[in-house]
């Protein structure tokens, strides 16, 4: 990967601690997280659980090309973690952690939303929540998956 990058897909559980050590260094006044977890309720149903499918090399090669352009619109100093989840978590596991780190604030903040945006529609991951009645269904939304 390139240098200050860091782009995975995981069937083990993600290190909020991991991204947060990788983007800090001497030149950077802080770090900018999301942590995404599952919730236990959406759209009126109770949610025990969500199963993530990823197409692995698509996803990276994905991760690689968004965190390129996040380096073009602001800086080649930001420090860029982007892990996703494969597999099933329970609610509260962490599904995705993306971390920025840049000496300024405001391209921090920015690279940080623009990167979970842009995941939810370019990204192969496909999202199928569990529900407490037994029922499960694949969540709608995603760019490849429109009908």
């Amino acid at each position: 990967m390139a240098d200050g990058i860091h782009c995975a897909i995981s069937g083990e559980a993600l290190s909020v601690e991991a991204a947060l050590r990788f983007v800090a260094g001497p030149g950077n006044g802080a770090v900018t997280s999301f942590v995404g977890q599952v919730r236990d309720l959406n759209q009126g149903r109770a949610v025990r659980g969500v199963s993530y499918d990823v197409y692995d090399a698509l996803a990276l090669r994905g991760f690689l090309q968004l965190t390129g352009e996040a380096r073009a619109r602001w800086g080649d100093g930001l420090s860029l973690w982007l892990e996703h989840f494969k597999g099933r978590l329970a609610v509260g596991g962490i599904s995705i952690v993306i971390a920025v780190g840049s000496p300024q604030r405001d391209n921090r903040f920015q690279a940080c939303r623009f990167l979970i945006e842009e995941i939810k529609h370019r990204a192969p991951i496909w999202k199928q929540e569990h529900y407490h009645d037994g029922d499960s269904a694949w969540v709608q939304g995603h760019a490849l998956c429109r009908h």
